[in-house]
Formats: C-alpha cells, sequence, structure tokens
C-alpha cells in the first residue's frame, strides 16, 4: 500500500512540473525597474520564483531595513522576491522588500508579454496597492 502511495505521489509531482517549468520560464531572466536604476535576476527557486538585485544604476546599502544589524549591507545581492508561487495563468504570488522603505510586502508577478512584467505589492489586506512594469534585459 506504501509503493502505491509513493508511485501515485511521485506520477502526480511529474504531472505538475513541467508545467511550472514552463510558466516559470517566461518570468525568468534579469529585470530592470521601471525607474531603470535597478536590475533583478528571476530564477524558479523551490516551488516557486525568487529574485535578487544584480544591479543598482547608483549601489547604496539597505538602509531602511528595520533591522539595525542589516542596514549596512549592499542593496546589490539583496533578495527582493520571495516564495512566489503559481497562482494563475502566468502569474505568481508571495512576498516583495522594498528596499526603499524596508517593508516586506505581499505581492504578485504578472507576465505582461515576453519582453515585460508586472510586478506590485499590497498593504491593509490588499486595500491599497501599487505595481510597476519591468522589462526583460537579457
Amino acid at each position: 500500500m506504501k509503493l502505491a502511495r509513493l508511485t501515485l505521489l511521485v506520477a502526480l509531482c511529474a504531472l505538475t512540473t513541467p508545467s511550472f517549468a514552463q510558466d516559470a520560464s517566461k518570468v525568468s531572466g534579469t529585470w530592470q525597474s521601471q525607474s531603470g536604476i535597478t536590475r533583478v535576476k528571476v530564477v524558479p527557486c523551490g516551488t516557486g520564483l525568487c529574485g535578487h538585485v544584480v544591479w543598482q544604476k547608483s549601489p547604496s546599502k539597505d538602509v531602511h531595513n528595520p533591522d539595525p544589524s542589516k542596514r549596512e549591507r549592499p542593496i546589490v545581492g539583496l533578495q527582493l522576491v520571495s516564495n512566489m508561487k503559481p497562482v494563475g495563468n502566468d502569474e505568481w504570488s508571495g512576498a516583495i522588500y522594498n528596499y526603499e522603505d524596508g517593508q516586506t510586502y505581499s505581492g504578485k508577478v504578472k507576465v505582461v508579454n515576453t519582453n515585460a512584467i508586472e510586478i506590485g505589492g499590497c498593504v491593509m489586506g490588499g486595500v491599497i496597492c501599487q505595481s510597476k512594469t519591468w522589462t526583460k534585459v537579457n
């Protein structure tokens, strides 16, 4: 009985993994923020997506972080997008860290087209939301 359950679990994983990999490829890559001052590399991590800053026009530090011990770390290398899980067609939901105010927001990433994604975060349980369009640079 345990072998049958294990076989079923492996089969279900095999069926779901390719569709995620295909969807994740639409978002994977390096994206430039709407302001043009930051570039973030988005890659699959675990069962979701993560994104780290790989370039900043004027390199700075994480001075707004609520944890004083982290305020001297450079923005380049910082993880901004984390635990993004697929929630719909070409759409992921997870957490977004905003180094400009030191806050982490619940957020979404949505494919606009092959060269653009919309990334946004919300506060107050989704009452106030803001999104930006990032363009692909590679």
